[in-house]
């Protein structure tokens, strides 16, 4: 083993999702940024209140069940935090102990984080578009500017965040990802064509948080 985390998109990869945001981009005056994030919260806070409920509990149901020392019953207490605290340092196990609902909000609030922290709501027509992966928790966002929300509701959004989460459980990153911006273009098209002088305001490049 290196140590070294697994490259998320190949430079390949990226090369080909940026043109597919150029050519969508060609269609609407919409503005498209693609986003992948390895996580989108750490969760340690999670392992830690883990590791402090198993350590609160342990003792009672020791003394309740055995006939075991306090001394033996405070080891046994001061094993098992630390026992879950490494446990807490593998990033596999923190997610298990993370609700799916937890891990949706933390997705979302992140989206909404990349969406302001990016410049896509500086758009002259408030036009961006963010399509946002968050690896570790398998999860999709699609966070739309004011403009864009005027005529699209975000559940118009659903069938291409659906597809690109099924791609992301097969594997298929690179090909959800343009699957889900040829849809989104395509959405974008319909509700707001290209005008005469419609400038490239963002980068069409990938950005990769790893």
């Amino acid at each position: 083993m290196t140590g070294r985390r697994a490259i998320i998109l190949s430079p390949e990869a990226r090369v080909r999702i940026a043109e597919a945001v150029r050519l969508a981009e060609t269609q609407t005056s919409g503005e498209i940024v693609v986003m992948v994030s390895a996580r989108a919260g750490a969760y340690r806070s999670v392992a830690l209140l883990v590791a402090l409920l198993g350590g609160l509990i342990l003792p009672w149901i020791l003394i309740w069940l055995t006939d075991l020392s306090a001394a033996a019953i405070a080891l046994g207490q001061a094993g098992l935090v630390l026992l879950l605290l490494a446990a807490g340092l593998s990033e596999p196990l923190r997610l298990m102990l993370v609700p799916e609902g937890m891990r949706r909000a933390r997705a979302r609030e992140a989206a909404r984080l990349a969406f302001g922290s990016r410049g896509l709501s500086r758009t002259r027509g408030r036009t961006g578009v963010l399509i946002y992966l968050a690896m570790a928790e398998r999860h999709a966002e699609i966070v739309a500017d004011a403009g864009i929300l005027t005529r699209i509701g975000p559940e118009r959004w659903n069938a291409a965040l659906c597809g690109l989460i099924g791609a992301l459980r097969r594997g298929e990153i690179e090909a959800g990802l343009v699957g889900a911006v040829e849809q989104v273009g395509a959405i974008l098209s319909a509700e707001f064509p290209p005008g005469p002088d419609d400038p490239n305001e963002l980068p069409d490049r990938v950005i990769v948080a790893e």
